[in-house]
């Protein structure tokens, strides 16, 4: 078997489980970018690795948010095996642990199937390395890393970190008018009053929903569509925009909501047919947040 039979057989495997299961959960009408929070168990925030202090980041998130509303785990802090005794501790006996996974490329030096390129350059293959981490909740020895416990998100502290996060971005914000949208030709984003939401908190989410698009400008991460209203890439576009707002709120203490539930039969079409697609997405949501969070912060992302 080939270098690149052997990668997609490696990788079909991992991305078929996650799409099939995340396609469930839409028809079930639970979006796994946005929990049930309130549950009073785990911190707001996105996961984080407990050796290192980084964020997961990409399909990573969804997959150990799923696991940790599934198993009702208390903190966002994950490491593997070896971590765990590095660190001190070691998992609890009969454990089991996440898969999550590491996308990457490398290039095969020898060998009769390797693929080439058109200048007869080896090709770069793309694969996924699968990681085996365990919850902070599922591991002994370490409890000086416990975090602290669970409070009632604060507005009166939430709020700050939003407003200066929106400021620091430099945005062309224009305030006012009966809906919110960004305008990628003249590059600014228009979003109602506050006191137009019935809850004050939304006109947050609605900004960090619009400054997810904002980050495809070609002048920043380039990723906007040229097709308009309706098309497949305009709903993966919404959908790349939702899983930014949503991670972007979790790591600001602002509870995840969903702003276009009526794209939902237009994402689950988009999964089902490539069942790359949410991995893709999720990953571009990522470096969106992440290059929203850089303006008033210096921690990175982590993508194993």
């Amino acid at each position: 078997m080939g270098y690149q039979d052997r990668s997609q057989r490696t990788g079909f495997t991992l991305y078929s489980e996650v799409t099939d299961r995340i396609i469930a959960q839409i028809e079930e009408g639970t979006l796994p970018w946005v929990r049930p929070w309130d549950d009073g168990k785990a911190a707001l925030g996105l996961p984080r690795n407990a050796g290192t202090g980084r964020r997961y980041s990409g399909i990573n998130v969804l997959i150990l948010w799923h696991r940790l509303f599934e198993q009702g785990y208390g903190s966002q802090r994950w490491l593997t095996y070896r971590q765990a005794q590095a660190l001190g501790g070691n998992v609890r006996k009969g454990e089991q642990g996440t898969t999550v996974c590491y996308a990457d490329r490398f290039t095969p030096k020898s060998g009769d199937d390797i693929p080439t390129g058109p200048d007869g350059e080896p090709r770069q293959i793309a694969f996924l390395k699968r990681f085996t981490v365990f919850n902070l909740d599922q591991c002994e020895g370490l409890d000086e890393m416990a975090t602290a416990p669970v409070t009632t998100w604060n507005k009166a502290r939430i709020i700050p970190r939003a407003v200066a996060l929106i400021g620091a971005t430099g945005a062309d914000i224009r305030i006012g008018g009966g809906e919110a949208y960004y305008a990628p030709q003249e590059d600014y984003i228009r979003v109602p009053r506050p006191e137009h939401f019935h809850e004050p908190i939304n006109w947050y989410r609605t900004a960090l929903h619009e400054l997810g698009h904002w980050t495809g400008h070609r002048s920043r991460l380039d990723r906007l569509p040229d097709s308009g209203f309706g098309s497949p890439a305009y709903a993966r576009e919404e959908l790349i925009a939702e899983m930014a707002s949503a991670f972007l709120c979790a790591e600001l203490g602002i509870v995840p909501t969903v702003r276009h539930a009526d794209y939902l039969g237009a994402w689950l079409s988009v999964l089902r047919e490539d069942s790359k697609a949410i991995f893709r997405a999720a990953s571009q949501a990522s470096k969106a947040a992440d290059f929203l969070l850089a303006f008033t912060s210096d921690e990175g992302g982590d993508h194993g």
